[in-house]
Order: C-alpha cells, then sequence, then structure tokens
C-alpha cells in the first residue's frame, strides 16, 4: 500500500483539491508540504497529534515537510471555533512559545540540510507594509465569500474583529510566499481550516496563472479535532511539566470504547493488519488495545522509558498487577498537617486536581472524588496522619486522574 493510500486507509483525509495529482506527487516523495501552528501557548497538545504524525509519516515517504511556526498570524489570532476573540500575546510571548514548539516537534521530525525544515512567518508577514500588501493581493479576496466561511459565520452574531478577519488574508499569504520561494506545493491542516487553506490556493492560482500547481488537503473533521486532545475541559500537554507521561498514558488508556480503533488508525504506527486484528476484540480485549494505544503515544512522546514506567503505574490501578512508583506523586510533611490533620480539599489544592477550594467542593459534591477506592460525599472530610497505609494514599479525580500522596 502506498502513502496516499494508507494515509485514506487509516481515515486520515478529510478534503482534497486535485486529488490525482496529490496521490502521485505524494507516493513519488515529490511533495513539499507545510502545515502551521500558531504559537498560542508554550506546549503543543494532544489535539496536534493528527499534524506530527502526519508530517512523520510523509518524510518517512520521501516527501519533505515545513513545520511552519506562526510568530506572525499569531499576533493576529485564528477565529477558526472560536465564540470570542483569543487572548492578544506580546511578541515575547509568541517567541519564547515558538521555541518550546521546535524542541517538541523534534520528537516527531527529523530537521536538517535537506530533511524538514521550521520556519517562523514573522520573519516575512512582520516586514510587509500595510498599503503593498493591499495592492499586491486585496483584490484576488471577494469580501461577500470570506463572510460565507465557516470561520467567520459562527463569530457574526458576536462580532467579528477587523484584527481578526486579516486572518484569512494573512495565512494565504503564508503559503503564496513559500510557494515562490521554497517551491512549497502542498499545504495540510485541520477540516476546519478548509476556507483558509483555500484562499492561499486561489491566491496562487490568480497571482500566478492556472498552471500553479499549489493543491491543498485537510485532515479529520472539526469535531474529531476538538474532541481529541481534551479531557474535562482541559489540554493534554505534549510537555511532561504539564501534562505528566502517567497522566498523557491514563487520558489513552481511559479513550471511549468507540474511539480506540479510531485512534490507533490515525495516531499510531502500528501495521494497519495488526489494528484490523483487533477490531474483533471485546470486553478485556477491548481494555488491552487501549494499553497498546496508550503505550504507543506516550512512547513516541515521552520515550520508551517513560511510557513503560506509565504503564507501571497503570497497572496498579487496573490489573493490580503493577506498583503505584510511577505515579504522579506529592510528597506531604509534618508542616503540611494541623494537629496530626489536614482536609482534603486541601489535598486536591496541594496536589493541582483542584485549582482552588471552590472548585474542590463542586467536584465533592458532584461525586467526582475518590479516597482509596472510597467516594469522598462529605466536603469537610478530614484525613489524619494515621490514615495513611504505609504512608500512602491513592487520590482520585472522576475516572482519569489518579495521584499518589506519600506522608
Amino acid at each position: 500500500m502506498e502513502i496516499y493510500e494508507e494515509l485514506q486507509a487509516r481515515g486520515l483525509i478529510a478534503q482534497v483539491t486535485n486529488e490525482e495529482e496529490i496521490r502521485k506527487m505524494v507516493n513519488s516523495g515529490q511533495a513539499i508540504f507545510y502545515i502551521g501552528f500558531d504559537c498560542t501557548a508554550d506546549s503543543l497538545t494532544a489535539g496536534h497529534f493528527m499534524a506530527l504524525t502526519l508530517m512523520k509519516r510523509l518524510q518517512m515517504a520521501g516527501n519533505r515537510p515545513i513545520a511552519l511556526i506562526g510568530g506572525g498570524t499569531t499576533m493576529i489570532g485564528d477565529p477558526s471555533g472560536r465564540t470570542d476573540m483569543r487572548k492578544m500575546l506580546t511578541k515575547e510571548d509568541i517567541d519564547h512559545n515558538a521555541a518550546c514548539f521546535k524542541r517538541q516537534m523534534e520528537r516527531f521530525i527529523e530537521f536538517g540540510e535537506g530533511k524538514a525544515q521550521m520556519l517562523n512567518n514573522a520573519d516575512w508577514l512582520l516586514k510587509l507594509n500595510y498599503v503593498d500588501l493591499l495592492r499586491e493581493v486585496g483584490s484576488c479576496f471577494s469580501v461577500n465569500n470570506m463572510l460565507r466561511a465557516e470561520c467567520y459565520k459562527q463569530r457574526m452574531e458576536k462580532g467579528l474583529s477587523f484584527l481578526e478577519f486579516n486572518y484569512m488574508i494573512m495565512q494565504s499569504y503564508d503559503f503564496y510566499h513559500m510557494f515562490q520561494t521554497l517551491g512549497c506545493n502542498m499545504q495540510f491542516g485541520g477540516d476546519d481550516q478548509w476556507s483558509n487553506m483555500l484562499g492561499g490556493t486561489e491566491l496562487i492560482r490568480r497571482k500566478l496563472g492556472k498552471d500553479a500547481h499549489a493543491m491543498t488537503i485537510t485532515l479529520l473533521t472539526d469535531s474529531q479535532g476538538n474532541k481529541m486532545g481534551k479531557t474535562a475541559g482541559n489540554a493534554v500537554w505534549l510537555d511532561p511539566n504539564k501534562t505528566s507521561p502517567f497522566d498523557f498514558y491514563q487520558y489513552w488508556r481511559n479513550v471511549d470504547d468507540a474511539d480506540v480503533l479510531k485512534c490507533l488508525r490515525m495516531l499510531t504506527f502500528l501495521p494497519l493488519e495488526q489494528i484490523e486484528e483487533m477490531a474483533h476484540w471485546e470486553g478485556s480485549q477491548l481494555n488491552e488495545a487501549k494499553s497498546i494505544l496508550a503505550f504507543e503515544l506516550t512512547k513516541l512522546v515521552h520515550g520508551e522509558e517513560e511510557a513503560q514506567k506509565a504503564q507501571e503505574g497503570a497497572k496498579a490501578l487496573f490489573d493490580a498487577g503493577g506498583n503505584t512508583e510511577n505515579m504522579p506523586t506529592t510528597l506531604l510533611a509534618e508542616n503540611d498537617f494541623s494537629n496530626g490533620e489536614i482536609s482534603v480539599l486541601d489535598l486536591l489544592v496541594k496536589t493541582g486536581l483542584a485549582a482552588s477550594k471552590g472548585e474542590g467542593r463542586r467536584l465533592i459534591q458532584q461525586g467526582g472524588i475518590s479516597l482509596n477506592g472510597e467516594k469522598v460525599t462529605d466536603i469537610g472530610q478530614i484525613v489524619k496522619e494515621s490514615d495513611f497505609t504505609d504512608r500512602t494514599l491513592i487520590l482520585k479525580k472522576g475516572k482519569k486522574v489518579f495521584h499518589k500522596l506519600t506522608f
């Protein structure tokens, strides 16, 4: 199976332009393609997995990736998928976030001469003269068409700022610039980016003629992309200081049954034949498939040693066959206790399982907190030093988040 057919079989491709031409270029290793990453945080999330693993797959097939850091576009803010305007970041914040992205991407993509490139669109966007830009590309964009784009339509009720309205033009200019200067002939992105990405393809054709072979592919649907990489409303980060390898493993170990095979196909590098055999698994075998998914993705992001540690920690919870040594842990000292006691609310805040005591109260009232397997029902529950079995307690939030307390 060639690479384009494999991408289809893994359920990765949503929409394309020039499909036959794309197929030929990708399968022959002639694609020079880019994927953009706006620097809105200091870490990539599991929601970026689709793009990162795609770049790795295509590079392994001989194609050349460009990881485009959005140092310029982040200063505008993408309105796609938003009901309000994004927080404005300083240039210093953006530069810091871009450096963090690069370190994480290097685990997936091989950079270097003749290999993958990492670029920052601030290098050309911030040098543009506004009037010159309008004269060069402004006539290529129809305001009527832009307002019909999904990325703008959902913002019209609450108001779309003129700042954000420019985002499509900036993103389109990226493709136009790299097409001319680097021979970049293909762009990939999430399905929610389709309108923005078509803007780039059309800009190239209008400016350089119909023979300019600029192609667009979008991956996975917007709803699946927004769902992937989030748990309880929070992002699952690739930075181990923001989401520990254990919690990262736990997230994938607890995906919905209906999503296991989909995630295995889309995100792992396991052979499709092996994954299809799991389609017949049920019960405990399905849990084994989840463990395989969690191990493969944790290994990809954090390395095999950390994946093995996380797996051992998970066995203590799911199989009663492992130990809790590698579970996220908070060490309590004598001065954390008052007269030998500490409240569960204080423990939730101290471990970071709740941002505040108010949030801790809500979690307890909703039945979302357990201590050593027993649901906490009293918001005033106290833990004594003598309650620690072998100086250890296990605090659990919801079904997926575990934390070890030692004293």
